[in-house]
């Protein structure tokens, strides 16, 4: 029960990676509002507060979703930003626009819900971040430059929070998942070795430590999380 008490918000929570979240910080003791901006499903649990339909690159939006997880939760000492998304497609025949939604949601949704979780967190004696960046941040392969620059920014976005909440009492973190093991992933890959692909479990631990009181001394880290690829 690592995170016994601990209220947690985790947007993109209806995903793949954002309900193994809800799952595991539950599991560990966590109090947790689940925010994203597709419809609540049915097979949420009772215990967790949905909340569905949000544009979290709002800023208004973010906000209003925000202080309305904590003021369910009672205050706020974790954020997780898992929403996000992925467009695969060369810089020589792909579009501008592309480069505009994965900004959007993959980077400006984590400015967005940590500028509105942050003066909660602040009340909190352990307040924590933790950010989903990706290792194409680190070496962007053909096809990713869109989907690269956007977790580049989410990185550079975690390093700054980092040194800017050091003396605030907040840590901020990032995961660098490689393929994650998810139904659309092997859609996508079905030729793939599904085998070493890291799985949302596997991610959600990792998550899991970084909010606990036992990762207090860690903030501005870029941790992959790659499995065997």
């Amino acid at each position: 029960m690592e995170l016994q008490g601990k209220r947690i918000v985790v947007t993109g929570a209806f995903g793949a990676l954002g309900a193994a979240m809800v799952r595991d910080a539950v599991a560990a003791g966590a109090h947790v509002a689940a925010i994203d901006r597709a419809t609540a499903p049915a097979s949420i649990a009772a215990n967790v507060t949905a909340i569905g339909g949000v544009d979290l690159a709002d800023a208004t939006a973010a906000k209003s979703a925000i202080d309305a997880a904590a003021k369910a939760l009672g205050g706020l000492d974790g954020l997780v930003n898992i929403a996000g998304t992925f467009r695969w497609e060369t810089v020589a025949d792909g579009s501008a626009d592309t480069w505009d939604l994965l900004y959007r949601v993959n980077l400006r949704t984590a400015v967005a819900a940590s500028q509105a979780a942050i003066p909660h967190l602040i009340s909190s004696s352990a307040g924590r971040i933790v950010n989903i960046s990706a290792t194409g941040s680190i070496k962007a392969g053909a096809g990713m430059g869109a989907y690269a620059a956007s977790k580049s920014g989410v990185a550079r976005l975690t390093e700054a929070m980092a040194e800017e909440l050091k003396d605030r009492g907040i840590t901020v973190n990032a995961i660098l998942p490689s393929t994650i093991d998810t139904a659309a992933n092997r859609a996508d890959m079905p030729k793939a070795d599904f085998s070493r692909w890291v799985t949302p479990a596997q991610l959600s631990d990792v998550i899991v430590f970084l909010l606990s009181d036992r990762a207090s001394a860690v903030t501005g880290a870029l941790l992959p999380v790659m499995g065997r690829v």
